[in-house]
């Protein structure tokens, strides 16, 4: 078992300063959270080597900088690809159907709408989305059954206005 009580402190004692280094590395707050948590994760993996270390918070600073110019490094590098590329063609906007097939899978229980999408979106078989889910086979079944009654239900409640309804 790692040292729990000795890392919490040290957490507790450098997070904030570690996360205004962050930020001051990488410009951007959610970056810096990624990264200073990527460094406090590593620093928790290895606590005792870490613990033993003349200076375990310049350890995680080394930590922090190095990361944040990892990502620095990657970022530039997709940005210059960006640039070459130009930007990207715009984007239509989804068609009324994939709008209201979209509110209707979301109305569906977590376990439906995983089964459902899993098998339709991605075709996967239903034996693919039982070992996938950690469900028996027959559960899958099951769930894709009740999906399809659901969405079937739900669909035919949201009626869409017709051209002579405007009228």
């Amino acid at each position: 078992m790692r040292d729990a009580d000795g890392f919490d402190e040290f957490y507790r004692d450098t997070s904030a300063r570690m996360l205004r280094y962050g930020y001051a590395m990488t410009g951007d707050l959610a970056e810096a959270q990624d990264v200073v948590q990527e460094a406090y994760t590593r620093a928790w993996r290895n606590w005792r080597t870490v613990a033993a270390h003349p200076a375990p918070e310049g350890w995680l600073r080394l930590v922090v900088a190095r990361l944040a110019t990892d990502r620095w490094r990657r970022l530039s590098g997709w940005r210059a690809a960006v640039r070459r590329a130009g930007p990207p063609e715009p984007v239509a906007p989804p068609s009324e159907d994939a709008v209201i097939l979209t509110a209707a899978l979301r109305r569906l229980s977590p376990n439906l709408r995983q089964a459902v999408a899993l098998h339709y979106l991605f075709v996967l078989p239903v034996s693919a989305i039982a070992a996938e889910t950690g469900a028996a086979v027959g559960t899958v079944t099951s769930w894709l059954h009740r999906g399809r009654a659901e969405l079937a239900g739900i669909l035919a409640s949201t009626r869409l206005p017709e051209a002579t309804d405007v009228e």
